[in-house]
Parts: C-alpha cells; structure tokens; sequence
C-alpha cells in the first residue's frame, strides 16, 4: 500500500513537471487483473512461480511479486539509466490516424508495443531462455498488452500520442493537461471505476469473443478509438488543419469515450490472458520444413 501511494504521488509529480507517457497503474492493474482471473489454473500457476523469482531482476524499487506490481514494472525501470533505455520505444507505436492504417514503417526493426508483445509470447514459449529472461518476457508483456490498449499508445498525429495535444477535461483546465494524460489517468480512471466492475471471471463465449484476431487486428481497433478521441477532442474533426490551441473534452465526449475504453480495457485484459495461455501452454507445433 505505501509502496502504491508513493507511486501515485510519482506519477501526480511527473504530470505535473512534464507530460504524461505511460497507462497509468489504475489502467495497467486493471487489465492484468482481468487476465489474472481469466487464464486457465495451471497458467496462473506458471505465473505466480515465475513471479515470484522477482529477485533475478535485480531491480528491488520495481518488484513484480503480484501481476498488478508486474504490470506496472516496465515503467517503474523507466528512471534505472542505461539498463533499461532499449526499451523506451517499445511502449508504443506512431500510427497516423490520418492517414490509412498500416503497421509497415510504423515499426522499425520490431521496436514497437506490437511486435515486441508478439516476442514476449515467443520467449515465453521458449525451452531454452533463462529464467531472468522469461521473467522480464512476462512483465514486458503485461504491460504492453495494456498499452497497446490505451488508443494514444497505438495512433497518432505526429504530436507524441497526444502529448503535445494541450485538451481540456471537463471543467478542468490546467495549462499542462494534454489528450495524452486525459486517456492514461482521468479517463480512464473514470472508466474502470464506472459500474458494473469489470474484473471478473467473464464466459468462455466472451473469452472466445473479446479475445479473438492477432495483434494486428488489436492495433487497428485501437488505432480507430484514437481517432475517436481526436475526434472528440477537436470538435469532430480529427484531422483539420486550423488545429487550435487546446482541445475540449467536455461532458457528452466522456459519456461517449467511457463505454469505448471500458471495452478497450475489458479486451486487453482478455487478450492479455489469452497471450498467457499461449505462453505458458504446449509449444506451439513445429512446421513442417519444405
């Protein structure tokens, strides 16, 4: 608990000195608890051992021992330096939501949210990687299964996913708040808090649909809700080019952007447990060589 308040007091800190850049750990534990609950038992099994090798990380301040601190941790490394700076561009992928969706050229040698998900599941499957390395697949995974799930993380218009999109939120208007920060924190901390919860055990018939496509497929859709929040955020036009000084999110936007990231959350989580799955299952079997 203190370790979660002094890390809410962090990111409160960060936002307000710069802007904000990662899922917040509301969204991010959310979504890995709704995996958490949904995996098959011996998949929660594998996890908890894995997770609880935390020490192999060697990183005390950002400990993974439950999925919820685990999903926050590829942020948590964030300030480490050198150890860790391979990964900054993996968080996310600069798909224009004004120009037609494509993933070719938007992610140079595999360093994008969608591509290395795809590598985490392969490590995870993996006989031969060390323990220390399936560990960090896992972590890694969590957290950018979640953001892949925030729409700015996956679309964009050359403005840092929003970062540079100075957006009022309602009545609150502070000169730093940017469209970026309205869907990581406020938002989305709107959203999951709305009744009905969403963690829980859902039906292998929603399993089976919320779940379905590749990562391709999830990019797209959350690409298309980031041009829904641009939409919302510039008056209905997403792409104008007499872009103002701020955006508006007022009322009717978030009574329509709550129900969008309720179900982008609700997918992560059960994509995110079907990923699991996948990793910590049978190998996959092995093609046939021609």
């Amino acid at each position: 608990m203190i370790r979660t308040l002094l890390c809410a007091a962090a990111l409160a800190a960060s936002f307000i000195a710069a802007p904000a850049s990662a899922y917040w750990d509301y969204g991010h534990g959310t979504v890995a608890r709704i995996a958490y609950q949904n995996v098959k038992p011996p998949t929660r099994a594998a996890i908890d051992r894995l997770l609880a090798q935390g020490a192999l990380l060697d990183t005390p301040d950002c400990p993974v021992s439950t999925i919820e601190l685990a999903s926050i941790w590829a942020d948590c490394i964030k300030p480490l330096g050198q150890r860790f700076t391979y990964a900054y561009n993996w968080h996310y992928q600069n798909v224009s939501i004004c120009k037609p969706f494509t993933l070719q050229g938007n992610c140079p040698d595999g360093n994008c949210v969608s591509a290395q998900i795809t590598r985490d599941v392969k490590l995870l499957q993996a006989k031969d990687v060390p323990a220390r390395e399936k560990l960090m697949a896992l972590a890694f995974l969590i957290h950018f299964t979640g953001d892949l799930h925030q729409p700015l993380h996956a679309g964009d218009k050359g403005d840092l996913g929003g970062n540079r999109a100075r957006t009022d939120y309602g009545s609150y208007m502070p000169e730093r708040l940017n469209l970026h920060a309205i869907m990581d924190g406020w938002l989305a901390e709107r959203t999951i808090s709305t009744p009905p919860d969403i963690v829980r055990v859902y039906s292998p018939a929603e399993r089976a649909s919320e779940a379905a496509g590749d990562v391709e497929d999830w990019s797209r859709e959350s690409w298309e809700a980031a041009r829904v929040a641009y939409t919302a955020a510039l008056d209905g036009d997403p792409c104008r080019a007499d872009v103002p000084a701020r955006g508006k999110i007022d009322d009717a936007d978030i009574e329509q952007l709550v129900p969008l990231m309720r179900r982008m959350a609700v997918r992560g989580g059960l994509r995110l447990a079907r990923l699991l799955d996948e990793g910590f299952g049978p190998p996959p079997p092995e093609r046939a060589r021609d």
